[in-house]
Formats: structure tokens, sequence, C-alpha cells
């Protein structure tokens, strides 16, 4: 994430913030943007929460782009980000202010019964992946409350188009209205009911 766009994500979550509901953040990876949303929900007094299984998303496995063999635990032979995020949370003094829920998205949202101020979507970039998010996380956001959505691209030819896509689906739904762009980096205000 560009270091503009985590400025427009921390403006939005310490906004979120003043609502007094958790923050989430779907798709943690590393956990550069978690301690954004962290470092606001510290400011606010709320909680900050990550959801992810920590096995990487399909772009970051062996043979694609953004593999990076360093974070594949030798012993099992796949991908585990947990430790990295865990160290990310330490060095910038945030451990205590964050709660990750590891586990996949659309199964962590289905146990999941609160309201959420703001949900971060950050995930898998294929439509199934996406949808998934959306339908799981977006129904928490609360009246008022901020859904971004990551990796927005309307020109194909910019990136991958399932983000793009669920941020069509938002505004189409009547439930969100946009309130910020920002590069890639959307941000939407619920404004109505359903998704």
């Amino acid at each position: 994430m560009p270091v503009h766009e985590g400025l427009a994500l921390y403006a939005a979550a310490t906004e979120a913030g003043a609502l007094g509901l958790p923050l989430l953040e779907v798709g943690t990876y590393c956990g550069r943007s978690a301690i954004l949303l962290a470092d606001a929900a510290r400011a606010a007094g709320v909680a900050a929460l990550t959801v992810d299984h920590h096995r990487g998303s399909e772009e970051q496995q062996p043979g694609w782009e953004y593999h990076d063999p360093s974070v594949v635990d030798p012993e099992v032979g796949l991908m585990d980000t947990l430790p990295t995020f865990r160290r990310t949370l330490r060095r910038a003094g945030l451990e205590d202010h964050v709660m990750a829920l590891v586990g996949r998205s659309p199964q962590v949202a289905a146990v999941w019964g609160g309201p959420l101020g703001l949900v971060f979507i950050d995930g898998g970039h294929t439509d199934e992946h996406a949808n998934a998010d959306y339908e799981g996380w977006a129904p928490h956001v609360a009246g008022g409350g901020l859904l971004a959505i990551h990796d927005v691209f309307p020109d194909p030819a910019d990136g991958g188009q399932a983000p793009y896509r669920i941020h069509q689906r938002a505004l189409a739904s009547g439930a969100f209205t946009e309130v910020s762009v920002t590069d890639s980096l959307r941000v939407l205000r619920r404004t109505g009911t359903g998704i």
C-alpha cells in the first residue's frame, strides 16, 4: 500500500473510530495496514481486528509475481505470514491493540455477531474471494460506518477487477455512498440498509 493510500486509510479509521465500534481488516498479510488501523483504534479506545488465514492469497503463491519465499514455513512448505505479522505489531508497539482472527474470512464472518465502525477489504482478488469478503462483512458495517476497499482499478489494464466489481456492487446497492477516492483505495459510508 503506497503511503498516500495508507494515510487515507488512517484518516478513515480515525473517523470511524469515533463511532465507538471495532475496526476490522480483511486481508492482513504481514501487517502494514493493520498498524494504521491499530493506531487509530488505540486513539479512539476501540478494538482493531484483523482477519486472515495467513497462507497468502493467490498472487502470493509460489510461481506468482508477489511470492516471497521468506514467509514460507519450511516444516509444512506453505506460506505462513502470522509470525511476520506478529513481529510487525511488536515493532510498532501495537501488539496489545490488535486481535488477530486467524481463519478464512467467510468462516469468521459467519460467526461474527456485532456491528463494526469500519470494514477494510483487502483480501483475495478473485471474484469468489472478493464477493465472499463483501457478503460476509459489509452487513456488519454500522449506520454511518465506513467500508474501505483496496485495489479498486476501473481500468483492467491497471489491475484485477474483483475489488472494482464489489465497489460497484456496493454503490449500486444504495446502502453505501462513496466519500473518498485515493488512487486504488475507495472509502464508502453506510447510508442505507442492505448490501
